[in-house]
């Protein structure tokens, strides 16, 4: 079975692809090594399983590498994970923001679409396609914020609504992925995903939250480090979900594609990995026995005060669930950035 991955050597491109090999599927990897950590990742593959799998080092936005790919190839399954992923970024430079996540996405539909109708294509989403979430009903706790209309999550039936340039051109990339399973017949899955942690990240201030204030926990070590910040009171909640539960995800849904194909799912690590910025702090200062030193900002615009996906429909369709708590998760993540701190 022959995987291409888009964006192979990012985060969860990278994860994906050294799952795959474990495995002994046949792998493409296509990335332009423009994001922090790429190239560290590409070496790191190199190194666990040789030369036997492809690296095309190209756009997303050239239209002909990315038909000549999937011409060549002809992949059973493409986890198309390239894209700018940064809402900063996005409002710095929506044209650029535009142009990857959204034509970016519609070149890889129309080389499928022409050249390798049976390939099955999976999205990486997010749950920004939701947009601020205002309209729901909040509660206020000591450390978080709840929604006590939603129990389980929320689901896929919520009103989308971009608000911001992120939001706006990953839903544009969503929405015709949907849509070309619903037109052109062919095998579509989207991955509405919530905030996703793990080895081979490497985080910055504006993607990757959780290996972000990892990297700052262990700067608070030192006496004299500065404070950093967050942007609002720190009760905002998403639900976390580890790399090794990620992976599962496309691999799972990929052996149930007569179920999944043409699905939207929201995909995160459920209720029980909710998490706020308090209460990661609080974990993250039993664990290294520090302080946690910050000031405050002002909101970001469109920011969701809760974002907890519920899962029960992946669930349902291709037995799919996460495995490892946030606690534990956190710890090795820590593990993690420090390696990366030390150049490991």
């Amino acid at each position: 079975m022959t995987w291409l991955i888009t964006g192979g050597c990012g985060f969860i491109g990278s994860n994906l692809a050294d799952v795959l090999l474990r495995k002994g599927e046949q792998v493409i990897l296509l990335d332009n090594l423009s994001r922090v950590g790429s190239t560290e990742n590409l070496e790191w593959l190199r190194s666990l399983h040789g030369t036997d799998w492809a690296f095309v080092q190209a756009d997303i936005r050239d239209a002909d590498a990315v038909e000549k790919l999937i011409r060549e190839f002809s992949p059973k399954a493409i986890a198309h994970l390239a894209g700018q992923v940064a809402m900063t970024t996005s409002i710095q430079n929506p044209r650029m923001d535009f142009e990857v996540n959204a034509m970016g996405t519609l070149n890889v539909l129309e080389s499928v679409r022409i050249n390798s109708p049976k390939s099955i294509v999976l999205y990486s989403s997010t749950n920004k396609v939701y947009g601020s979430l205002e309209e729901l009903r909040y509660c206020e706790a000591e450390t978080r914020y709840e929604l006590p209309d939603f129990p389980y999550g929320l689901d896929e039936t919520l009103n989308l609504d971009g608000h911001s340039p992120y939001g706006c051109s990953k839903l544009t990339g969503d929405q015709y992925v949907r849509d070309y399973s619903r037109i052109f017949g062919l095998q579509t899955v989207v991955f509405r995903h919530s905030s996703m942690y793990g080895g081979r990240q490497f985080a910055t201030n504006d993607q990757g939250w959780i290996g972000w204030f990892c990297k700052k926990a262990l700067e608070m070590e030192k006496p004299d480090s500065s404070y950093f910040t967050i942007s609002g009171n720190g009760k905002q909640v998403r639900d976390v979900l580890h790399a090794k539960d990620l992976i599962k995800v496309y691999i799972n849904a990929v052996d149930n594609i007569d179920k999944s194909s043409g699905n939207i799912y929201n995909i995160g690590g459920g209720t029980a990995n909710s998490l706020s910025l308090i209460e990661l702090f609080r974990i993250l200062e039993e664990l290294t026995g520090f302080q946690m030193r910050f000031n405050k900002l002002e909101w970001r615009i469109g920011d969701q005060k809760v974002f907890i996906a519920d899962i029960r429909k992946a669930e349902r369709d291709f037995l799919w669930h996460p495995n490892i708590r946030k606690e534990q998760g956190i710890r090795d993540m820590l593990i993690w950035s420090r390696e990366i701190q030390h150049g490991e």
